[in-house]
């Protein structure tokens, strides 16, 4: 990377994410294009004197997740077909964490770790970085859903190109949109948690009014003259299935409640993250109607975002027991 004198690194942490979250220092961009030279021509010092990328460039924004996944998690090879949601590592991560805290407080504060733990995540996607983070961090196993096959496609080359994953994520097509746990999950399989990241948006009209919000966020710190030559792009990419379903993430989250219902023995725990808090109170009467035995709803933040996981369980005190010895302490 060429040295420049005013380059500076900031130190500043993101204290919002989660205390084991790697990912709380600034980037470290000399120490990322050590590990991907790739990224070398992507950065560049801003008018502020700090060392960044163009988080408008999709194209910068993919080759900084590379980098994070080769340094951080050591996967050599990973990449997603093109206009597929490329989202940013840290805020992935958090999730993880967060969820093995939740599993965690079921077994004395001691977090399970291993091939034994599976986890089911819904929707994927092309990325595949929850499954990756998971895996390399805990140990954990993973099966994968998706609706769109080309995603499916994209993941399962993922974990193909790096023998570190193979037989530890599987990726499977779900056929049936409208189904979430039918046609995936064997009836004598058992998760320890499912994970979801639902599409928040109801058509594709909202869901090109949240990308013209985003994109005014990011360019309110630049002067008009600037702004005038960029172009309101969703620099994280996404396909319409990631991005937005009928009836939204209110719609989605409350089919997967009362789907879960008939895979209440088949997972300890289920969880989707919220990006809507006004959503809360709807998700909580249908998790009344089909009798969840407890509910937990934790809050995380990343930057300016606030968003919150909500899972619950059908399982009895005794149940539960029953599956940590078996499953987690055997």
């Amino acid at each position: 990377m060429p040295q420049e004198k005013n380059k500076k690194k900031s130190s500043k942490t993101k204290s919002k994410l989660h205390p084991r979250n790697i990912h709380r220092e600034s980037y470290d961009f000399e120490v990322l294009v050590k590990s991907s030279p790739d990224l070398e021509e992507f950065v560049f010092v801003n008018q502020y004197g700090n060392t960044t990328i163009d988080f408008f460039d999709s194209e910068a924004v993919k080759t900084l997740n590379k980098a994070l996944l080769k340094h951080y998690y050591d996967i050599e090879h990973w990449d997603i077909f093109p206009n597929y949601l490329c989202p940013p590592v840290p805020g992935r991560a958090d999730y993880i964490h967060y969820i093995a805290d939740l599993l965690g407080s079921m077994n004395s504060g001691k977090i399970p770790r291993g091939k034994k733990i599976k986890c089911l995540d819904i929707g994927v996607g092309a990325n595949c970085i929850y499954p990756i983070v998971g895996s390399k961090v805990y140990g954990w196993t993973f099966v994968g859903t998706d609706v769109d096959y080309t995603a499916i496609k994209s993941a399962n080359n993922i974990v193909r190109a790096n023998p570190s994953l193979q037989g530890k994520i599987d990726c499977r097509w779900q056929e049936n949109p409208r189904d979430i746990f039918y046609g995936i999950l064997d009836k004598h399989e058992r998760f320890e948690i499912t994970i979801c990241n639902p599409p928040f948006h109801a058509s594709a009209e909202e869901a090109e009014a949240g990308t013209l919000r985003k994109w005014k966020n990011l360019t309110k710190d630049k002067s008009k003259k600037d702004q005038q030559y960029l172009k309101p792009v969703l620099n994280f990419g996404g396909q319409n299935k990631e991005l937005w379903c009928e009836g939204g993430e209110k719609k989605f989250v409350k089919d997967m409640i009362f789907q879960s219902k008939h895979f209440s023995k088949s997972c300890f725990w289920f969880s989707t993250l919220v990006s809507k808090e006004s959503h809360l109170k709807g998700f909580y009467k249908a998790l009344q109607k089909v009798r969840a035995s407890k509910v937990q709803t934790i809050d995380m933040g990343q930057g300016n975002k606030k968003s919150r996981i909500l899972a619950w369980t059908f399982l009895t005190k005794e149940q539960q027991d029953r599956w940590i010895e078996m499953r987690w302490n055997s």
